[in-house]
């Protein structure tokens, strides 16, 4: 008699052991199929086993466009316990659906709300946090210092100082500004900042998200402020028949002097010839006096989905993960920026102009196109580079954008 009990004591520890190894499992899904990224999750993964040798991670890599389509799959079947997305209005749809699981406990827990406060916005859907950012990129204004120097022109801090460095580089003849708006998408970062100088981070978020009408007197005041810079010719001419990369050429030879983009544009700027000491970087001017400077910065993210099956070492993955000397170790691999505003500075002169810039920005856009539907984006994008060629027919292309909102946002 005594030996049935043995036997099912050693059978319950048996399956104790099993529950155990299962629930140690962690499983993630990343869109990180391209090098930088895919080392940086890699080292990330190796760095949490050892720190939590009870866990044993499983990392699934997909490429990008795949992972568009099995995000939506997955996370109403079989949903791991982590999954990589992004911030902001591209959330909402994951977060409305229930398919997101609220990890408000881990910011307050971890104090993150302090340490990253600059994306605390864009992580916030209904007052709960759905997700931890863990890399971002600023964009702004990167002008060449030579050329200021040259004209004797300050860097500009508002509207007017701006325009007025416009006017003298145009009598100089000095294009203001390069841009590329054969794939529009280069408009939206300027759409992004009018309307973010002009009104406000909340109603920019606003109108992406469709609350608000494009015929709306505050939209028109955005290009009210775009004419200032459209129909005095402080754009390069042509615009509309060079990518981004094909109107570098232009700024690296002086011909232009400044250029609204991603920090990205650094690499093939300084590949193309430019100098550390002829390229500076400075943060979009003010408009509105005294409105907070919200910034563009593309922001990528890691979710619990609301059906993992280990949200215990999902959670503990995310604190592991928003430690300053992790967000470090990644972004360093990344070649971006951290979130978290307690992480080293980066050594590079304009990424670190960046993380100063971003972890006291006041909120993040997540750019037009990710802020925005894919259908109202492109609509819109397309709208913005026929409104640059004809600042005439802007009331015209408002009224097809709100056409295009109404069927969008129904």
């Amino acid at each position: 008699m005594t030996f049935k009990p043995l036997k099912l004591a050693l059978l319950t520890a048996s399956l104790m052991a099993s529950f155990a190894g299962f629930a140690g499992d962690l499983v993630i899904n990343t869109d990180a199929s391209d090098p930088a990224p895919k080392a940086a999750f890699e080292a990330l993964v190796k760095g949490f086993e050892k720190a939590n040798p009870d866990v044993k991670v499983k990392l699934n890599t997909f490429d990008h466009e795949g992972y568009k389509t099995s995000i939506r799959n997955f996370l109403t079947a079989e949903a791991p316990d982590l999954a990589t997305w992004y911030a902001g209005n591209r959330m909402a749809p994951f977060v409305n659906a229930g398919l997101f699981e609220d990890v408000s406990d881990v910011w307050a827990k971890e104090g993150l709300n302090d340490s990253f406060k600059s994306a605390a916005a864009s992580m916030t859907m209904n007052g709960k946090k759905w997700g931890l950012p863990y890399t971002y990129y600023q964009w702004g204004v990167y002008y060449r210092k030579d050329v200021f120097a040259k004209l004797k022109i300050a860097e500009p801090k508002t509207w007017e100082e701006l325009l007025k460095a416009c006017e003298t580089l145009k009598a100089n003849k000095v294009t203001p500004f390069a841009i590329g708006t054969k794939a529009t998408w280069t408009t939206g970062g300027w759409f992004d900042y009018l309307n973010m100088r002009v009104n406000g981070y909340e109603f920019h978020m606003d109108l992406t998200a469709g609350k608000v009408p494009y015929t709306d007197k505050r939209v028109e005041a955005v290009f009210d402020k775009w004419d200032q810079l459209t129909k005095p010719g402080y754009y390069l001419a042509n615009h509309a028949s060079y990518q981004w990369q094909e109107a570098l050429p232009a700024f690296v030879k002086g011909e232009a002097a400044m250029y609204l983009m991603g920090n990205f544009a650094v690499a093939p700027m300084k590949e193309a010839g430019l100098k550390e000491e002829q390229l500076g970087f400075m943060q979009f001017p003010e408009i509105t006096k005294g409105l907070p400077k919200a910034e563009d910065a593309p922001t990528d993210t890691i979710h619990i989905p609301a059906k993992a099956k280990n949200k215990v070492d999902a959670r503990r993955f995310l604190a592991y993960m928003a430690k300053p000397e992790v967000q470090s170790e990644v972004n360093t691999i990344l070649g971006q920026l951290p979130v978290n505003k307690n992480a080293k500075m980066p050594e590079d002169t304009y990424l670190k102009a960046g993380f100063t810039m971003l972890s006291n920005a006041y909120a993040l856009g997540q750019f037009y196109d990710r802020d925005a539907p894919a259908e109202m984006a492109k609509a819109g994008m397309d709208g913005f580079q026929q409104y640059m060629l004809k600042p005439g027919e802007r009331g015209a292309m408002l009224k097809r954008l709100e056409q295009v909102r109404q069927r969008v946002y129904k």
